[in-house]
């Protein structure tokens, strides 16, 4: 118990190293049908993805609805099976830990869920449900319980009463505070933020986001940022992943990918962000057609059919995820 209480006090990451390796991650969902309930297709939701995370850095992750960024947020947390590949924290294998091991990784890994009503227990008030991580990793002592969730609430913008009321009696952007509180809770050093604000209002959302940065400075925390909006991700990213029909086109700093992108999806996703003045105009990029179907995705680019540049090459041979410049990568044979 003693232990727990240093390391909430005393640990920090270091800086500079690679703290997640995601290496060619696929996640395939069966399709079940018929009387015995036989596979009879797969849902390719993930499809060879690899990138790294630096410790104390924060990766944003962006794409349209369907693309897979939860699959893989969800998928190297272990909390859903992989179909292949390899994930590993601070060079410890993920996926080949064992029960015991899988446990100790647990209270470094932690997630904030999109939806914060239906990721707590409504029968449970909140500082249970905070401090239940904290008796599953050995923590007995109920009043060393009791400090933690009261300082963590605290950090979050809560109080100590706060601990005493059940999830309905909180607002869309107080339940996150305290998903945010419950991931903080067993001071991990990753966390992937599952789409955390876009159910919150904007004046809610730029709270919750100074929340996120300041837990991050104060903890030396990292983090994958799932999300849709390209605003919210400039503000909070070091750099950012482009995610298409499960596949990674781009990879690139921050500041490097909204000034230059490269992939025709990724301009495509930049044309659509709105300038905060009318007298500026930005030529929006319409993509044709629909998201293709993860069933019975596209042969080639799986962005060709929809790819307002696209070469005849495109759709007979999928291009290399090629870095191109110094840390930008994209996958596009126009690129090359």
């Amino acid at each position: 118990m003693a232990n727990v209480q240093m390391e909430w006090k005393s640990e920090e990451n270091g800086s500079g190293r690679d703290l997640v390796t995601v290496e060619h991650l696929v996640k395939y969902f069966p399709v079940r049908g018929g009387v015995l309930q036989r596979v009879q297709a797969w849902v390719q939701a993930v499809d060879d993805v690899t990138f790294s995370i630096k410790a104390g850095e924060t990766l944003g992750m962006v794409g349209e609805s369907g693309c897979g960024k939860t699959t893989v947020g969800r998928t190297l947390l272990r909390l859903i099976p992989a179909t292949a590949g390899n994930v590993y924290f601070e060079d410890q294998e993920v996926f080949a830990a064992n029960d015991r091991e899988l446990k100790i990784l647990r209270r470094h890994m932690q997630i904030i869920f999109q939806d914060p009503y239906s990721s707590l227990d409504p029968r449970m008030p909140v500082g249970e449900s905070i401090a239940e991580g904290l008796l599953i990793h050995g923590m007995r002592d109920r009043h060393q319980r009791h400090e933690i969730v009261i300082e963590t609430l605290r950090k979050v913008g809560l109080e100590e009463y706060h601990a005493r009321r059940y999830p309905h009696e909180f607002s869309g952007g107080q339940r996150q505070r305290i998903g945010i509180a419950r991931a903080l809770a067993l001071r991990p050093k990753f966390i992937v933020c599952d789409e955390p604000v876009s159910a919150l209002d904007v004046s809610i959302q730029s709270q919750v986001l100074n929340i996120l940065k300041e837990l991050q400075r104060e903890f030396d925390l990292t983090y994958l940022f799932i999300a849709h909006n390209l605003s919210v991700v400039e503000h909070i990213s070091d750099r950012v992943a482009v995610m298409y029909l499960g596949k990674m086109v781009e990879l690139a700093d921050r500041d490097e990918l909204y000034r230059n992108p490269l992939h025709p999806y990724t301009q495509a996703l930049m044309s659509a962000i709105p300038i905060p003045d009318p007298t500026i105009k930005r030529e929006r990029i319409i993509l044709k057609g629909d998201v293709p179907s993860p069933l019975r995705p596209p042969s080639g680019c799986r962005f060709h059919p929809r790819c307002p540049v696209a070469l005849a090459h495109c759709a007979k041979q999928e291009p290399d995820f090629k870095e191109v410049s110094q840390g930008h990568w994209v996958a596009c044979w126009r690129v090359e």
